[in-house]
């Protein structure tokens, strides 16, 4: 076993995982909010598209969401990828899948906000745009933070679905180096690096979640 050619390709896995969880929140944490828009919006039709989007997307596994995203342009539209949209697919459907979660987290952050913050901010001379950002998106940010860190270390482990469509990530890598050299230690490589950026990513959540805790 060459020790270092082993190590390249784990650090490689691990890159590719880091890459999956940066680009998904990047993607996912905006989208989810203009989907959260969408569930309140009182035009019924758009009302009612956003919740089955929200509920298919939460009540059906995210590996076949993966899959759907992928071949669905072949199948559908009868269109010829190249193997680089493997990747595309991956960011795709963690996207939207992490969005309708944070949607819902979103929206009920949003409708915790009592009404009287709404008329004051009327009293005071805000506009429906300036109300929102300027002061129930800050306190919705405050009341959202636990469940969207639970959501962000889940994506975490999530990140090793992108095996379903052959994308090497860490785990990926881990299992086909353990099945050439008939040793577990890259699958404990990989266990050791989910744990730490788990905890990494715990700790900067909990950070963030202080920070925003200036009333107490």
């Amino acid at each position: 076993m060459n020790i270092t050619v082993v190590m390249q390709q784990l650090v490689g896995g691990m890159g590719a995982s880091l890459l999956i969880f940066v680009l998904t929140l990047l993607f996912s944490m905006p989208l989810g909010l203009a989907v959260a828009f969408g569930r309140m919006s009182k035009f019924k039709p758009l009302q009612a598209i956003v919740k089955v989007f929200i509920a298919i997307l939460r009540g059906t596994p995210l590996m076949l969401q993966l899959l759907v995203v992928f071949f669905g342009p072949y199948y559908v539209f009868g269109l010829t990828l190249p193997r680089s949209y493997r990747f595309i697919a991956v960011i795709v459907g963690f996207a939207i899948n992490y969005a309708a979660y944070f949607a819902e987290i979103y929206r009920s952050g949003i409708e915790s906000i009592p009404k009287g913050q709404y008329e004051a901010a009327s009293v005071l001379g805000y506009n429906k745009q300036q109300t929102f950002f300027k002061i129930i998106f800050p306190q919705m940010v405050k009341r959202v933070l636990p469940p969207v860190t639970n959501e962000v270390i889940t994506l975490v482990k999530d990140t090793s679905l992108a095996f379903v469509l052959t994308y090497e990530e860490m785990f990926t890598v881990a299992k086909q180096i353990a099945a050439a050299q008939t040793t577990i230690m890259p699958l404990f490589v990989a266990g050791v690096f989910y744990f730490v950026f788990n905890a990494v990513v715990a700790f900067a959540m909990e950070r963030i979640e202080k920070k925003l805790s200036y009333y107490r």
